[in-house]
């Protein structure tokens, strides 16, 4: 979907991955740029602003060492304690990805000097859901496509051209796939419903 889409960068969750990248910065000594991909829950909070997420799942253009002890302290909106920490388990092979996925990043502006933070495109974010397929998956996948982030047909497709290069067993993923774009889909005709509703109840 040809789109620009718009990132909520001053939630207290994203206020927190902000000073989080700061530290970060510090903490390695950073004198040149340093690319980040960010994908998993802050991923789609950035997005969707109603994701909460305290684990950060990044991957990096470059080979750091990451401290696992870094962590900041935030306060929810709705006053909850949380700390934002990175997840230094996080390994994108797991995911199914498609083989451009970074080069379809989006860039966003967190106001950090050496990490050039990019964040995955709604539908790849959509795709790396599919793998495990939780239910905290499926309700980023119908939250992205309930905002207009994707659709079925994009993540439908993107899938299965990132199944072609996927390397092991496919027949959960299939499975997954055809739940994902199922869910999708229903997404997409519950918000044709509503504005077909919208639309009717104007004088």
């Amino acid at each position: 979907m040809s789109l620009d889409p718009i990132f909520f960068t001053h939630t207290a969750l994203a206020d927190g991955l902000r000073e989080l990248f700061k530290q970060l910065e510090q903490r390695l000594a950073l004198r040149k740029p340093l690319n980040v991909y960010l994908a998993g829950g802050m991923a789609v909070h950035l997005y969707t602003a109603n994701r909460v997420t305290t684990d950060v799942d990044a991957e990096f253009g470059g080979r750091v060492h990451l401290p696992n002890d870094l962590m900041v302290e935030i306060t929810l909106e709705d006053g909850t304690p949380q700390v934002v920490y990175l997840d230094t388990n996080y390994n994108s092979t797991f995911a199914l990805l498609h083989e451009d996925y970074l080069d379809a990043s989006l860039p966003v502006d967190l106001g950090v000097d050496h990490l050039r933070v990019n964040v995955l495109s709604p539908v790849d974010l959509a795709v790396s859901k599919i793998s495990r397929f939780a239910e905290n998956d499926r309700e980023d996948i119908a939250a992205l496509v309930r905002l207009g982030l994707t659709t079925a047909d994009e993540i439908e497709e993107r899938a299965n051209d990132a199944l072609a290069g996927y390397v092991g067993g496919q027949a959960m993923l299939q499975c997954n796939l055809r739940d994902a774009v199922r869910l999708a889909r229903q997404v997409e005709s519950e918000s044709d419903e509503d504005h077909s509703a919208d639309r009717g109840s104007r004088p």
